[in-house]
């Protein structure tokens, strides 16, 4: 026989959902030359942070030639550098033919998923209330905030955090080699001291407050600063930061 649960033989494995924060490289044109002195250029400001990290190649702002995007050139120089391309996100059809060709995972764009995404109109005759006029349930509660996620223990080393509609608040340190991510917000009410992702799909109005800035890395909407950067400004101390002209932002919470 072959069934596992009948013969007692464990299954090989079994497939699980699991939310992992990914990196985008955003392409808005490809030289090979350019692209590996960027990259390198970039290595060399965070080398520990790209470090076997995997990334995905963003088409949605490509500019360039179709015939110019050549994923071998693209994922051969990322290798060399110890970063690993998994997939493609956005892009046309022809864009994502070659991706496929390459071997690479599919991922939907903004503009893609908002299509995937949207509910279809409802039919002129059918109303939001019951038989007795009252509204239903569900539409009556359509516009409730999504509540906050609330930490109160200290999220250590290796750990990761996520809130994946609304804000995250941490009641506690937030330890360096941990990460926190979140659709909205993130609070810190002590010191930031691993990675804070905030706007995680796409919010550009997110921000990230915290007692003590110590952190590795702070990302919103994709945009991100590493603790090289952040040291230069509200280091240690109490901060909000946000997105202002696709660059981040870091203000005293005491002046803002």
């Amino acid at each position: 026989m072959t069934d596992s649960t009948t013969s007692g033989v464990q299954q090989v494995f079994q497939l699980k959902s699991a939310s992992v924060s990914m990196t985008a490289l955003e392409l808005h044109h490809f030289d090979p030359d350019d692209f590996e002195a960027t990259l390198r250029d970039k290595i060399s400001q965070a080398p520990g942070f790209f470090k076997d990290i995997p990334i995905i190649i963003s088409l949605e702002k490509y500019e360039g030639l179709d015939s110019e995007l050549d994923f071998f050139k693209i994922i051969g120089t990322c290798r060399r550098h110890q970063i690993h391309v998994v997939g493609v996100r956005g892009g046309n059809d022809d864009q994502r033919r070659l991706a496929r060709g390459a071997a690479l995972a599919l991922l939907p764009g903004n503009s893609q998923r908002d299509r995937a995404h949207a509910p279809e109109s409802e039919p002129a005759d059918t109303a939001s209330a019951d038989a007795a006029g009252t509204p239903d349930a569900k539409a009556a509660g359509a516009g409730e905030p999504v509540p906050a996620r609330v930490v109160n223990q200290p999220v250590r080393s290796g750990q990761q955090i996520y809130a994946p509609e609304g804000d995250l608040i941490i009641l506690a340190p937030v330890q360096a080699g941990a990460e926190v991510l979140a659709a909205g917000n993130i609070h810190v009410y002590g010191p930031l001291r691993g990675r804070a992702l905030a706007g995680i799909h796409g919010a550009e109005s997110a921000r990230v407050f915290c007692q003590s800035l110590e952190a590795e890395l702070v990302s919103i909407a994709g945009h991100y600063k590493i603790s090289e950067d952040l040291q230069d400004n509200g280091w240690k101390t109490a901060v909000q930061i946000q997105l202002r002209d696709d660059l981040l932002v870091v203000t005293p919470l005491d002046k803002a």
